[in-house]
């Protein structure tokens, strides 16, 4: 049984008991992420997650890593458009360890002028590695193409110019503006006594104060009136292309209409960021991986709808097979997008979209890890109950209400077309 709390300061704590195995898994979450940053501060968020592992001023950098080690456990973080998070997991008699670091990075990060220039190279180098992915690559600018005016266009990685002008004050002013306990939401899932685990919290988080948060964005991007298109030709060796729609947030009833058509197209993913594309998705039956892959069209396919805060997008991605020319992937591809719009689906493959669909929420939640993180992430972007009612919103479901989604997002007017035309590699 979930049980939530809120501290004095703000702080919210979701606690769920798993006694299946004697673990327990902590995350502290941030209602900050590239949506939040402005213009010459593109990819703050992200540098100021990896800053938060290197030391504080109760922590040496290297003790961070073995302190959770030492119990068998593992850690690691993220940051994505609407928020950043930490995690430990490890065993039970860790856990006022991992309260310990998460309410040290919460307050006591130092930020050091060396420690912010050299991290300034690592994640400038992990921005050219991104850039050298033709497939990442396209997946960027196809986003920021679609989005004119919402920050959601911004790479959470960030603008090249931004991280080379950043500065040590940009970064420490940043951390201290939303890593405030008014701002984040702890969580702790395993094996756990909920009344000794909330002592636990207030013990090591109750002394923290509260912030005064920043006006959120309030942007709204514009209705798209017409197909956008964006072309990169580079040496390679593969071909890919993109289409992307733009989509309902999570809390929209539309979002699991979309759900579901995605699945009938190109598979059932999971709605875990964290876990469902490791496991691959139930293709064999899906319309774009029989109208593309088995006539050797592609490759492969895939579909991408995340669980958002704010409308983003749905990407349908193909990787062309050799030799075959983009249009006529994107021709392919369209025609099988139009049927869909023009005809919706019908009951078999609605039955089936919703158990894919309902064994992947399974798989969501197979590990304390996994149900913490699902737990945080929702109630970072909408709210705890709104993971408890996954089941019930896709179960709800109809023809009609997949019909009605499908003329509306992909629409031509709505689509952001991308193509990586590879050139020979000389």
């Amino acid at each position: 049984m979930l049980r939530r709390a809120t501290l004095d300061n703000g702080l919210k704590v979701l606690v769920q008991e798993e006694h299946a195995a004697p673990l327990a898994s902590v995350w502290c979450w941030y209602k900050v992420g590239s949506k939040d940053e402005r213009p010459g501060l593109t990819g703050v968020s992200h540098w100021v997650e990896h800053m938060n592992f290197k030391g504080t001023t109760n922590i040496p950098r290297d003790q961070v890593k073995g302190i959770i080690e030492q119990f068998g456990g593992g850690w690691n973080g993220y940051t994505w458009i609407d928020q950043t998070t930490y995690l430990e997991t490890a065993t039970r008699d860790a856990l006022d360890r991992m309260l310990f670091i998460e309410s040290e990075r919460m307050a006591n990060c130092l930020y050091h002028p060396d420690d912010c220039e050299s991290e300034r190279s690592v994640i400038i180098s992990e921005l050219h590695g991104g850039e050298n992915d033709p497939d990442q690559f396209l997946d960027q600018e196809v986003v920021a193409t679609a989005f004119k005016a919402h920050p959601y266009r911004h790479p959470t990685i960030g603008w090249l110019s931004d991280l080379e002008t950043m500065t040590r004050d940009d970064l420490y002013g940043y951390y201290r503006r939303y890593y405030v306990p008014n701002n984040a939401t702890l969580v702790i899932v395993g094996d756990v006594d909920t009344d000794d685990a909330l002592r636990g919290v207030e013990r090591h988080f109750g002394g923290i104060p509260a912030g005064d948060l920043p006006a959120r964005q309030r942007t709204v991007e514009p209705e798209q009136t017409g197909e956008r298109r964006v072309t990169i030709r580079r040496p390679g060796t593969t071909a890919y292309l993109k289409a992307a729609f733009h989509a309902p947030a999570v809390t929209d009833d539309g979002f699991y209409a979309l759900l579901v058509l995605d699945a009938v197209l190109t598979g059932a993913y999971g709605l875990n960021l964290w876990s469902s594309f490791r496991i691959p998705p139930p293709q064999r039956s899906a319309r774009l991986y029989r109208s593309l892959v088995e006539k050797r069209i592609a490759s492969s396919v895939a579909g991408s709808l995340l669980p958002t805060e704010q409308p983003f997008v749905y990407i349908v991605s193909v990787t062309a097979t050799d030799g075959t020319p983009l249009a006529d992937v994107e021709a392919a591809l369209v025609r099988e997008l139009d049927l869909a719009a023009r005809d919706g689906i019908t009951e078999a493959e609605l039955a089936k979209a919703k158990a894919q669909l309902k064994a992947r929420l399974v798989f969501d939640n197979d590990s304390v890890t996994n149900i913490a993180h699902q737990l945080g992430y929702f109630e970072t972007i909408a709210g705890v109950d709104v993971f408890g009612g996954l089941g019930g919103r896709i179960a709800a479901v109809t023809r009609d209400a997949v019909a009605a989604s499908a003329r509306a997002v992909l629409a031509p007017s709505n689509r952001t077309i991308g193509w990586f035309d590879p050139e020979p590699v000389s």
